[in-house]
């Protein structure tokens, strides 16, 4: 049993010869090659989802803690490592949606596989069901985990032990080394302080550079000999492999394009039809297969009906493609012209809207104009607003006594 706690979940040889994947049959050399190839597609996935170093690392950890775990045959090294990827963004504030998490490992698979590269069309039911199980693994991933995701990488150990040693020319080769010491189970095996005496001790046996031995300078980082040549001899086996290939033992299909390059008959057919059949809608390769298949199957019909009614149907067996064909051909164009009359009616709507938009233009102008001439009149005849406004109280008020003095006039 494997008990996950911060900064302690490292394993012993035996616990990783015995791990799940080798008792459901996979044997060691298969499963070096699917994590190697599984932390291939994180360290590309991440250079073209443009994320720091850091994340790909942190993904590259979790996808080794979880095959500690799990087997590979219950669960996909392609998904999982796209559910890392995804995690780890989180993990290390460097998040990207999953869409384009999708998109990039799509694009991978079929690169890697020598398929077409295809549109993922976002409302397919394919890109449906990768972004479910995206989310699926992570969920896994988080549980094995016991959400405790903290990674202690090597790397920031590197540049304080080198400024320590005096040898900061091998800065770049350490740096290099710890990149690819992830690949491998170095992280689940050692601690972070003894992966960076190991790698800084091949880059100064690789450059020649000396470093003191009396004493022992690892004895100062807290790292073993036997330690330090057990991660120089993991590199060394890792760079004597070849290129890692994906080994299918997963029992599910695990593909992220919608067609596979060992089925002939989907390498067969058009990109269009790839796309609607994974939308749910069948389209047919060709017209003539449409005849031929219709052809095909009036004559059985027609036997079938004879065989129960001793009946001629030769009438309906001469036209039954054809008016088929018809039909089809007719709803087509029926589709058309609705199509066609409702662009027109929306461009007739469009143009109606911008008239009226001058049309309303225009009289703003006009009352614009109406309003600077009022203006100017009024500063020609030397009268303010206020004069004005006097000037009309004061009729008014003339006017009120006047027509008082009238009604007096009158009742005298």
């Amino acid at each position: 049993m494997i008990y996950t706690a911060i900064d302690t979940f490292y394993l012993t040889d035996e616990q990783l010869r015995d791990s799940p994947s080798r008792k459901d049959g996979i044997d060691e050399a298969a499963e070096t090659t699917l994590r190697v190839y599984g932390c291939d597609l994180i360290q590309e996935s991440g250079i073209l989802l443009r994320l720091p170093q850091a994340v790909m690392a942190t993904a590259q950890v979790l996808f080794h803690r979880f095959y500690c775990k799990k087997s590979f045959a219950r669960f996909s090294a392609k998904r999982l490592a796209a559910s890392c990827v995804w995690l780890a963004g989180k993990l290390e504030e460097s998040p990207r949606r999953s869409k384009h998490i999708i998109f990039v490992f799509h694009r991978m698979e079929c690169r890697r596989e020598n398929l077409p590269i295809e549109y993922l069309d976002v409302f397919s039911s394919k890109y449906s069901e990768l972004r479910h199980d995206l989310i699926r693994t992570e969920r896994h991933l988080l549980k094995e985990m016991g959400f405790i995701c903290h990674v202690e990488h090597p790397h920031k150990f590197i540049s304080n032990y080198l400024a320590t040693l005096e040898a900061p020319e091998l800065t770049q080769e350490a740096w290099n080394l710890a990149n690819d010491s992830l690949r491998t189970t170095l992280c689940v095996r050692f601690k972070s302080e003894v992966v960076a005496c190991g790698v800084v001790y091949a880059a100064a046996r690789r450059h020649k550079v000396p470093l003191p031995e009396d004493p022992a300078w690892w004895t100062v980082f807290d790292a073993a000999e036997a330690g330090i040549q057990e991660v120089c001899r993991v590199l060394a086996h890792l760079y004597s492999l070849p290129k890692a290939q994906y080994i299918p033992v997963y029992k599910d299909n695990d593909s992220f394009s919608v067609r596979r390059a060992s089925d002939p008959q989907a390498s067969k057919e058009s990109p269009a039809s790839a796309v609607a059949s994974d939308r749910g809608t069948p389209v047919p390769s060709s017209s003539s297969q449409e005849k031929s298949s219709l052809g095909k199957a009036g004559p059985e019909k027609v036997k079938e009906k004879s065989n129960n009614k001793d009946k001629p149907l030769s009438d309906e067996l001469n036209g039954k493609g054809d008016t088929a064909v018809n039909l089809k051909s007719e709803s087509n164009v029926d589709r058309a012209e609705e199509r066609e009359r409702s662009r027109s009616r929306g461009r007739d709507r469009d143009s109606r809207g911008r008239d009226s938009d001058r049309e309303r233009g225009r009289d703003r102008e006009v009352d614009r104009d109406r309003a600077k001439r009022q203006r100017s009149r009024d500063k020609s005849s030397g009268y303010s607003d206020k004069e004005k406004s006097r000037h009309r109280s004061s009729r008014d008020h003339g006017g009120y006594h006047s027509a008082g003095d009238k009604d007096r006039h009158r009742r005298h």
